[in-house]
């Protein structure tokens, strides 16, 4: 059993990704001497240089430092599933005798003598966690926070707290949240996703399933009105029907969500949301009970949500004039589009939407073309980029067109990154949206360089 408090020396695999990135900080933090490899050179792994850390690029087993040599008790090697099974790094850690952990695996020790508080979902687990770390941050409870986005309050993915509660971001991929076992679990979604791991959604449902099962006892969970869970759970919800905790009364006033909140014998009215989005109002109903159940008073919660900023790639305003407002987001999954395009019409229904997506993976663009297609006929103006494959190797037949081809609507059109951002330079739109989870973060920038270049 790997005793974490000897570790000294960590060596991650895929170093770069979001929540990879956490647990080097988190290990950074604690004194231990961090390396990693990653296939690219981006932003974050910029900060995590910055911050002293040893990453290489090229995947050589020559790169690693001669501290990783021998396996002991003092080194702890730790890999994403979405590194390549050809890694030569990889097989060089698992052919010299190493024990290798996944990333939650990892979470699973660091959190398992801690009072967890474990986020689930398909989509929206990452505001909601982020959410519920900085309320109880703001109401003084000082909690360690492993998030999947950069929550813009602190800059990091990773709060690093001196008391006894770690919130965690339960990931369903290759059934990593099951390494968890939580004090309170929340489940936001479960909407057919990762049918390359699961099969069907009948058994990525079974795992939802498991992971509300490992709750501790006396624990509580928290789920969204309606999804199919054999366990008994406080409900939450922002549409009409009847649940445990509520939000109604939403209104945009100024440019900003407002909402009263119900549960129980506890209001809280004219709550102000620091970020958009009536998914997003839904996302706080989750994180307010999550802080009731943990003793937070209502006033704590009220300004805390006002005072929070979003995550990066979250609903993240990039531009915001008279002139031009450009939106980036994470969104990546039909029912992630399909609310994120809605809250952006609901917040400026007078502007035409020029929308710029990004297909993340193969089977992902293959199971939800239809669901993709119909998302984006929401849009006024489509740019499609091609199939970001991540992980995957191409499959025959499926490309972009395999949406483009679906859709109603006729203003779309095919580009590279280079031609979308030429055309948002001569174009100018007044109301830019982009969503992916591949690249497209790359031509953040650039984009918002084009709505300020008049030719």
């Amino acid at each position: 059993m790997m005793e974490l408090r000897n570790i000294q020396r960590v060596y991650l695999i895929g170093i770069g990704g979001i929540g990879m990135s956490g647990l080097a900080r988190y290990f950074s933090h604690l004194g231990c001497m961090v390396c990693g490899y990653d296939k690219t050179e981006t932003p974050l792994t910029d900060a995590l240089q910055a911050e002293s850390m040893q990453i290489v690029f090229e995947d050589n087993v020559n790169l690693i430092p001669a501290e990783f040599t021998q396996p002991d008790e003092h080194t702890l090697i730790i890999y994403t599933p979405a590194i390549p099974k050809d890694s030569a790094i990889l097989h060089h850690f698992k052919n010299a005798g190493f024990e290798l952990f996944k990333r939650s695996q990892v979470l699973g020790l660091i959190s398992q003598s801690m009072f967890t508080v474990a986020v689930a979902g398909t989509h929206g687990k990452t505001t909601t966690s982020s959410l519920i770390a900085h309320i109880l941050t703001e109401a003084g409870k000082d909690c360690t926070a492993f998030l999947g986005g950069i929550a813009t309050n602190y800059e990091s993915n990773v709060l690093y707290g001196k008391s006894n509660i770690v919130v965690v971001e339960a990931d369903e991929y290759d059934r990593s949240f099951l390494t968890l076992y939580p004090d309170i679990a929340v489940i936001t979604s479960m909407d057919a996703d990762h049918l390359d791991i699961y099969g069907s959604h009948e058994q990525l449902t079974q795992s939802f399933q498991m992971f509300a099962s490992q709750i501790k006892a006396g624990g509580k969970l928290i789920a969204k009105q309606g999804l199919p869970l054999a366990h008994t759970f406080t409900s939450y919800t922002i549409k009409t029907e009847a649940a445990d905790a509520i939000a109604h009364n939403i209104r945009v006033e100024n440019g900003s969500f407002y909402f009263d909140f119900e549960s129980g014998d506890t209001v809280i009215d004219d709550i102000e949301i620091g970020i958009p989005g009536m998914h997003n109002i839904e996302n706080a109903v989750a994180a307010i009970q999550v802080a009731l159940f943990m003793q937070v008073e209502g006033e704590v919660i009220k300004q805390a949500l006002a005072s929070f900023k979003g995550v990066k790639r979250r609903f993240e305003y990039i531009v915001r004039n008279e002139k031009n407002i450009y939106i980036d987001d994470y969104a990546h999954h039909p029912e992630e589009l399909k609310a994120c395009i809605a809250s952006v019409k609901k917040l400026f229904p007078n502007r035409k939407l020029t929308t710029v997506f990004q297909p993340h993976l193969f089977t992902r663009t293959r199971d939800f073309a239809d669901g993709f297609a119909e998302a984006l006929d929401m849009t006024d103006e489509l740019l499609m980029l091609d199939i970001y494959p991540a992980r995957e190797l191409p499959i025959v037949g499926v490309d972009a067109h395999t949406i483009l081809s679906r859709m109603k609507m006729q203003d779309k059109h095919l580009l590279s990154k280079q031609a979308v951002i030429e055309h948002v330079q001569r174009h100018q739109p007044e109301l830019l949206l982009t969503v992916g989870a591949g690249d497209i973060d790359q031509l953040v920038n650039p984009l918002k360089q084009a709505l300020s270049h008049v030719e």
